[in-house]
């Protein structure tokens, strides 16, 4: 009986390790009022969607003021919200009716840089002597020859030439979004006021926009990975997130195991979790940009998976994510978006559900939204326009460039969430701010909320299976058939019971031989009628469960392990 009351009291405290988040991007999610951009009222009107479906938590992308050069990554104000979303009243009672069904709110904190329209930019502006001039990287010069050659992720020269000053200033990402001095410690004052001001508003926890380039020290052509950086980090952390028990989850490009295991390590130090992107490096050509596409390959991809399972058992914690705001959907980019569909899209859910870690879902992700495929003038995003025009210069043929544009432009996931069948697919009785996904006629929330088949039920038995079976949390991670080009397995095994997840990444048949031990074991969930009889069908995959025989108990499972009390049950398994 201690050790049940033990493990409730850390599942309490560590709450968001058996937590499921729903990534909501705003600008593209609901609109309330016709404009044609979603807003928070939108959100606020589903609430009850994403409480059926099961999250526990919403992270919203920026909706603070800002002048939109980067879709709200060009923070003017970090304690107010942009009126294209709504207001700060609007913001409170999304987190009020958000909390009454529980539901927490995360946001998007960007404290790498700010607008170039924010107060203290503006001010930094007037003069080297002005007080706010040191908030920001600043660099003496000469004009068109800047300090160095560093070049911006969005294409150009990192450095800003201000001729009233004669001086640089940096930017790691658009001309408008200068970088702060994190070396002031008046800067990282003002960003720890910020944050507990928000912390008072009621909000659960924050996703840390590239915090790995804070400490940057561009003399050095250093972004990533500064020598300061944990040293901000755990300074950060101090003085604002364990004053409350909140998610806090840190974008790190550059992170490796290793580092992960500094960002989520369990003392809270830092964070809570950290996103990596190693894995979404995999069919990426090595040493170029995300446009210069290269063929996937399972077996690597299951070296890396393992790596990060493995690696973080007991002194970290991973964050699971196929899609984001930056990435494209992950049904177009390794599952099929044709034939299978929804086979391939239940396929990843099973896959990634199954890991260790805290699961993210993005907008549109439970219902296997896809790519898109439009002529260049309909992109929207900063990055794409700038890559189309990079390449365009450097002789690329324009077939070419539009391929990596439709595989990998950050507006495969930015199109508007498909609702209904109606116009604009529900999303906006105006003309949205980008063109809709002409599939939605096919595919959106109403037509998958009538079939229990659909993906959007495999999403919503997945969470209920996190929640229900304690392995899903704390077993540890095994790899089989690590050499099989279509099979990835994997096991999960605490002292409570077991789990046995299998899937086929291909659209053909794959062999599949069952262990012994596990032909008896309750179905807890699968894409596909077959049963497993050494054979699995294109995109099939599922979860078996068994627990754990005496013998087969390990020493080193530790105490926050511990039995189901309602295992039996395997109704409704086949999504």
């Amino acid at each position: 009986m201690t050790t049940v009351r033990t493990v409730t009291a850390a599942l309490e405290k560590d709450w968001w390790k058996r937590a499921v988040i729903y990534q909501i991007y705003p600008r593209s999610f609901k609109d309330s009022d016709g404009d044609g951009i979603g807003d928070l009222q939108g959100i606020i009107s589903k609430l009850d969607y994403l409480a059926d479906l099961g999250i526990d938590a919403v992270w919203l992308s920026p909706v603070c003021r800002s002048p939109q050069d980067d879709n709200g990554y060009d923070i003017s104000d970090y304690q107010d919200i942009d009126p294209m979303f709504g207001t700060l009243a609007d913001m409170e009672e999304l987190i009020a009716e958000a909390g009454k069904r529980g539901i927490k709110i995360l946001l998007d904190l960007v404290l790498n840089h700010t607008s170039d329209e924010h107060f203290w930019f503006r001010e930094a502006r007037k003069g080297r002597d002005n007080p706010y001039h040191d908030y920001y990287v600043w660099r003496d010069g000469v004009k068109s020859q800047p300090p160095n050659e560093m070049q911006a992720a969005f294409g150009g020269s990192a450095w800003e030439w201000v001729p009233e000053l004669s001086q640089y200033y940096f930017h790691q990402f658009s001309v408008k979004q200068p970088d702060l001095n994190w070396e002031n410690p008046q800067v990282r004052q003002e960003i720890y006021d910020m944050i507990l001001w928000w912390m008072k508003k009621g909000v659960g926890g924050f996703r840390l926009d590239v915090i790995d380039q804070i400490a940057k020290e561009p003399d050095y052509l250093i972004t990533g990975n500064g020598p300061r950086l944990h040293e901000f980090i755990r300074e950060l952390s101090r003085e604002t997130f364990r004053k409350g028990n909140l998610i806090t989850v840190g974008e790190a490009w550059g992170a490796d195991v290793e580092r992960a295991k500094l960002y989520s390590n369990p003392d809270g130090s830092e964070f809570s979790m950290v996103f990596q992107f190693e894995h979404m490096g995999i069919d990426q050509q090595e040493g170029k940009e995300k446009w210069d596409l290269a063929p996937f390959s399972l077996v690597k991809f299951k070296e890396i998976m393992e790596k990060w399972q493995t690696g973080l058992y007991g002194c970290g914690w991973n964050s699971l994510f196929w899609e984001n705001h930056d990435l494209p959907r992950i049904i177009s980019r390794w599952g099929n978006d044709g034939v299978y569909r929804s086979q391939s899209a239940k396929m990843l859910a099973i896959v990634l559900h199954g890991m260790q870690g805290t699961p993210y879902i993005y907008q549109g992700e439970e219902i296997g939204m896809k790519n898109v495929q439009y002529e260049y003038g309909e992109y929207r995003d900063i990055e794409t326009i700038n890559m189309y025009k990079e390449r365009l210069a450097k002789g690329f043929s324009k077939a070419d460039i539009m391929d990596s544009i439709h595989a990998r432009s950050r507006d495969n996931a930015r199109t508007p969430m498909q609702w209904n069948d109606g116009m604009n697919a529900g999303f906006s009785c105006g003309i949205p701010w980008i063109k809709v996904n002409p599939d939605y006629t096919e595919v959106n929330v109403k037509q998958q909320m009538e079939d229990e088949n659909s993906v959007y039920y495999c999403y919503k038995k997945l969470i209920r299976l996190r929640k229900k079976y304690p392995v899903f949390v704390d077993g540890e991670f095994e790899l089989l058939e690590k050499d099989d080009e279509r099979i990835f397995a994997y096991t999960r095994s605490c002292e409570g019971g077991k789990i046995l997840v299998y899937a086929n990444f291909s659209c053909e048949e794959a062999a599949f031989a069952l262990p012994e031990k596990w032909r008896e074991a309750e179905t807890l969930i699968c894409n596909e009628r077959s049963g497993i009889n050494g054979v699995l069908g294109a995109y099939e995959a599922g979860i078996l469960y068994r627990r754990f025989p005496a013998d087969e108990k390990r020493a080193d499972f530790g105490s926050n392990c511990f039995d189901s009390k309602d295992a039996s049950s395997a109704e409704n398994f086949f999504i």
